[in-house]
């Protein structure tokens, strides 16, 4: 079974980190296996401290869901080669219930592909020329081989002819003159013939290259002396002569019938690109290879239209804009979360709980409470390090009274209290001064549709101001850069200080959308002043929509 990720947004903040592993635990409490902690971002100081102190690990890495070929190949594939007979061809296909099998050369490299279908055709009687019914191109040996024949005596078994099959049940008298007449030569004949010895020594006689005695019929000691002494290959088969016909048909080599135009894919290809691929193309059947063209796997046409085994659980997020590369893509079954709503359509009915409280944690966190389940020390103070992010340590706008009783519920089960906890997380470094302007611009960002604009808000928070004069000049040009490389309409980075429960604002992007901020401007151009500002979700974010639809009134 695939697990079922739980995973958090781009950029994460505690929220996006904490709320993973405390969901993926409550889970377990609840019998319910499989669940696995992820992120798509990397973590900070902030986030490795709180870490650190509760003795946890950060979720697993996943930079990227979307489903690749590799994720529907199969990777044990049946095979033959160049030069096996569509006899083992179709020994493998009703062995295995495959509807084709690649064809490998010596170094299993694919030149081509031998599907039922083209089996099928070329054994299908064609009445406008019923020669070809007869003509097979093979090697007796191979011939041997597919009927596992007893061998009496064989000349050149390993040459490859053109041969033609007849059955010797007409009067002996019509057998000479037949040959002729359908100008079928001795030498390119093969005659299968039961217990007439007439009929067997006449084709001794004239030279034919293989006589096959179907049914098992003894043969006589003198008859083999004749065909070794004119060069005539003989055997015996154990199958009737209907049956011993369609076999040495079937002895044919698969080169001969195969497809040569094959589609190839790399294990990595995008399953978005292999389907544009194969769209146009008729093969059912597509070859996955890799650098040096040798298989690796296949997949089947019908397989691209399959569902995608990856299963996702969002938290702490419901847009698809800041979620994990891939997800629209894939199955996405629940999401918890306490933000505005930007939910992503999906196929079936889903769990969503999207509450109006401070953290996702806190969700969680009552999730426990609700069950009658007391979580561990670890993740107790997990909820706790995402809810004092979050909430400010409860002095933040998005704070509710929900958020307040469960903190207190918390606090003796992790034995720390919010505010050791607040000071914990608050004093461990500033990312400004520790982070690039380019890390900095892209910390706990998340990127926001509005109707035909993109625009991203990032948000970091500070013990003070200090830091941020000294290097706001590299953080507008950081910025910048940022807006233009992501063809956003805006860029902002909201900076809250922490002790005043104030902060500025940096913005790049549509000069139009920039005058019409109403907040202070400062002495930089592009920074504003949020007096009681702190909040992106509750504050920051409903008064940027709103500008924008101040624009789309003028």
């Amino acid at each position: 079974m695939d697990p079922i990720y739980i995973i958090g947004h781009k950029n994460p903040d505690l929220d996006a980190i904490c709320a993973p592993l405390a969901y993926a635990a409550f889970k377990e409490a609840m019998g319910e296996s499989g669940f696995v902690a992820a992120r798509c971002g990397n973590t900070n100081a902030r986030i490795d401290a709180v870490l650190q102190h509760f003795g946890a690990q950060p979720p697993l890495f996943i930079g990227d869901v979307t489903p690749r070929v590799k994720d529907i190949m199969v990777s044990q594939v049946h095979h033959v080669r160049l030069d096996s007979t569509c006899f083992q061809a179709l020994e493998l296909i009703d062995q295995f219930d495959v509807r084709a099998l690649p064809v490998l050369d010596a170094e299993a490299r694919v030149k081509g592909i031998v599907s039922i279908f083209d089996l099928g055709q070329y054994f299908v009687p064609k009445p406008r020329d019923p020669l070809l019914v007869r003509r097979v191109k093979t090697s007796v040996s191979d011939i041997v081989s597919a009927l596992k024949a007893t061998v009496h005596h064989i000349a050149h078994p390993d040459d490859h002819e053109e041969l033609f099959v007849r059955i010797g049940a007409m009067d002996i008298k019509s057998f000479g003159p037949v040959s002729i007449m359908q100008h079928t030569p001795s030498e390119q004949t093969i005659v299968l013939v039961g217990d007439r010895l007439d009929i067997q020594q006449k084709a001794i006689e004239m030279g034919i290259r293989l006589v096959v005695i179907t049914s098992g019929w003894p043969v006589d000691p003198d008859i083999i002396e004749r065909a070794k002494a004119k060069g005539v290959s003989f055997i015996t088969s154990p199958y009737d002569s209907a049956t011993t016909a369609w076999i040495i048909r079937a002895a044919e080599q698969v080169n001969a019938v195969m497809q040569t135009d094959v589609v190839t894919c790399d294990a990595e290809e995008k399953l978005i690109q292999a389907r544009r691929k194969v769209a146009s193309s008729p093969v059912s059947t597509v070859a996955v290879v890799d650098d040096n063209e040798r298989l690796v796997g296949v997949f089947s046409k019908s397989d691209l239209v399959k569902p995608t085994t990856t299963q996702l659980v969002l938290i702490d997020h419901n847009e698809l804009t800041q979620a994990v590369d891939g997800a629209g893509e894939v199955q996405i079954i629940e999401i918890i979360d306490h933000h505005r709503l930007g939910n992503p359509p999906t196929q079936q009915a889903i769990l969503f709980r999207n509450e109006p409280v401070g953290s996702s944690c806190t969700i969680v966190a009552e999730l426990f409470l609700r069950e009658g389940l007391t979580p561990s020390r670890t993740i107790a103070g997990l909820m706790m390090g995402g809810l004092v992010s979050d909430t400010l340590n409860l002095r933040g706008p998005t704070s509710t009274k929900r958020d307040e009783a469960i903190l207190r519920w918390l606090e003796p089960i992790a034995g720390i209290t919010g505010t050791e906890l607040s000071n914990l997380i608050f004093s461990s470094g500033s990312v400004i001064l520790t982070q690039t302007p380019e890390a900095v611009v892209c910390s706990d960002c998340k990127v926001y549709d509005e109707g035909k604009r993109r625009y991203a808000v990032a948000q970091v928070e500070e013990l003070g101001l200090e830091h941020f004069w000294s290097r706001a000049d590299s953080l507008l040009q950081a910025l910048d850069a940022f807006c233009s490389k992501d063809k956003l309409f805006f860029a902002a980075l909201l900076v809250t200080d922490i002790n005043t429960q104030n902060s500025v604002l940096l913005l790049k992007g549509d000069s139009e959308f920039i005058e019409h901020i109403s907040y202070p401007a400062l002495e930089k151009e592009g920074i504003f002043d949020l007096p009681g500002i702190v909040s992106r979700k509750k504050q920051l974010v409903p008064y940027l929509t709103g500008v924008l639809t101040e624009l789309d009134r003028i």
